[in-house]
């Protein structure tokens, strides 16, 4: 389960300070006396109890105008701080089942019964109500391959509260959690650490049912942009695919270059083919992923 951090401290700070505090500590979960820097900071903002309804309102009267707020992560994200040597904080807001919005928009919405891990650390700390509830799971990041159906070995942990003024390190690749709604609404603190190779790496989701991989979560830029340029049918742009399908160092990528340029052939045999390659790559992930599209083709 994620890593309680024991941060006690009686004094509160604004937000300002809390932004200032946690960039002169150089927010780094693997360092051990930056993270309870940054701690000591999250823990006096989460005292301020103050702070967050004043922000709201503010920002309310001006119909969030010039705030420059981007997204993080959800729609009930809130960003409380611009990106800064690879850290921001954010507010996060989960509604209970009785709230409107999650009536209205779903549970999946806001994440809950989405089994998944993270590809970047966290720091979070609850600041209003209950706090939502998780069962906690980890796993061997490492020994995973990462395709649809594989069983990596999920260990249950046990299941816990994010309540008011609890704090935690979420670890990147070994933490796992299936959310269940708070009991009311509420509100947790967050500080991110934003790793520029954190994309490369993959973020899953879980089939606690059988303790599969479902899929990748985490988005790729390259990805698409790769998918795109193939779409096109230039040479060049296909020359490149059939580089990356060979040789990249990223499984998903090789795998992306595949499924482009199956896509661009007219019949199932020479799709196969283009599967077959991916089949003897020697990549276990793509091996996998190849049997399930030609068995697809075959039944087709």
């Amino acid at each position: 389960m994620p890593r309680l951090i024991e941060a006690f401290d009686t004094q509160s700070c604004s937000l300002e300070e809390a932004i200032e505090g946690i960039a002169q500590s150089q927010f780094d979960p693997g360092c051990e006396d930056s993270l309870q820097e940054a701690a000591l900071w999250l823990r006096r903002l989460n005292n301020n109890r103050s702070f967050l309804g004043d922000l709201l309102i503010e920002r309310l009267k001006t119909q969030f105008r010039d705030t420059g707020i981007d997204s993080g992560y959800g729609p009930q994200a809130i960003v409380l701080s611009p990106l800064r040597d690879g850290v921001f904080l954010r507010a996060n807001i989960w509604p209970s089942e009785r709230d409107h919005c999650f009536k209205s928009s779903g549970a999946k919405t806001f994440v809950y019964d989405v089994t998944h891990d993270h590809n970047f650390s966290f720091l979070t700390s609850g600041y209003l109500g209950p706090g939502y509830r998780s069962d906690y799971f980890e796993y061997d990041y490492g020994a995973a391959s990462g395709y649809a159906g594989e069983r990596p070995g999920l260990k249950f942990i046990e299941r816990g509260t994010l309540h008011q003024d609890k704090l935690m390190l979420y670890r990147a690749h070994l933490d796992i959690h299936n959310q269940i709604p708070p009991e009311s609404l509420s509100v947790s603190l967050n500080v991110m650490h934003v790793d520029p190779v954190q994309s490369w790496f993959d973020q899953y989701g879980f089939d606690l049912n059988d303790g599969s991989i479902t899929r990748v979560l985490s988005p790729n830029a390259t990805e698409v942009f790769l998918r795109t340029a193939v779409a096109t049918g230039q040479e060049e742009a296909l020359d490149l695919a059939e580089r990356f399908g060979r040789s990249h160092p990223s499984d998903r990528l090789r795998l992306a270059s595949y499924e482009a340029r199956a896509l661009l052939k007219g019949d199932s045999q020479t799709r196969d083919d283009v599967w077959r390659e991916a089949e003897l790559s020697g990549c276990r992930m793509l091996g996998e992923c190849a049997k399930v599209k030609r068995a697809e083709l075959a039944a087709a």
